[in-house]
């Protein structure tokens, strides 16, 4: 498990005045236990470690057919029919008439406990730390960090990945992406390597300016 090294880790560095862990988002979909990694996160996932948990655009997805700004098909087709199956509930029939996605919806709404709803509400949608600003997807080249639309936070990728400097003078860490291996490219580095499908789960580990990559399948 990641966090267990990441805390086997934190034992070799007594020296750290400060520690903190960030996660990404895309908490939930596609996986069997999205309502168990909710679970997790809704503790503190380590003693002594601050924790900012970011919105990814899978939470948003769910909150969008909760709260009926979707029919909730489009989530479906990326890991929401997975979802409703770790809160228990079956899908009979898809959504795919306003009836049938509000009764859904009421389903859904009922099996999911208020705090997993607060918790996917909570989630903020950037977070900076000295030089380094974390968030889910990317961001908008050339739109300062307070001026950039939540959708292009959660859900961007050509135009972020393709900047040579998305954010000058930060270096932007993210996911949404998927990787064979994690990359640091200097001005951006990217944690996502697919977990659901290669059973490979990154972090990366900031410790004044080094950087190091812990996966879950580092031997």
């Amino acid at each position: 498990m990641l966090l267990a090294r990441i805390a086997e880790e934190a034992t070799r560095h007594g020296e750290d005045t400060q520690r903190s862990l960030i996660f990404l988002g895309d908490y939930i979909d596609r996986g069997p236990c999205s309502r168990g990694v909710v679970e997790r996160l809704l503790r503190d996932p380590l003693s002594g470690f601050t924790t900012t948990r970011l919105l990814g655009n899978h939470e948003e997805a769910l909150l969008d057919f909760v709260d009926g700004r979707s029919d909730g098909l489009d989530w479906l087709s990326y890991g929401g029919l997975e979802t409703l199956l770790s809160y228990g509930v079956p899908l009979k029939r898809y959504p795919d008439t306003p009836q049938r996605a509000a009764e859904l919806r009421s389903a859904l709404a009922a099996a999911v406990p208020q705090a997993h709803l607060a918790f996917y509400r909570d989630c903020t949608l950037h977070c900076t730390v000295g030089d380094y600003v974390f968030v889910h997807a990317g961001v908008r080249p050339g739109v300062s960090l307070e001026k950039q639309h939540p959708a292009d936070l959660l859900w961007i990728r050509d135009e972020f990945l393709r900047a040579r400097a998305a954010l000058p003078g930060k270096v932007v860490v993210h996911g949404h992406t998927i990787c064979d291996l994690p990359q640091d490219l200097g001005h951006r580095i990217n944690v996502d390597t697919g977990a659901f499908v290669s059973g490979r789960l990154t972090c990366l580990v900031l410790r004044g300016t080094q950087r190091q990559f812990m996966s879950t399948l580092d031997v």
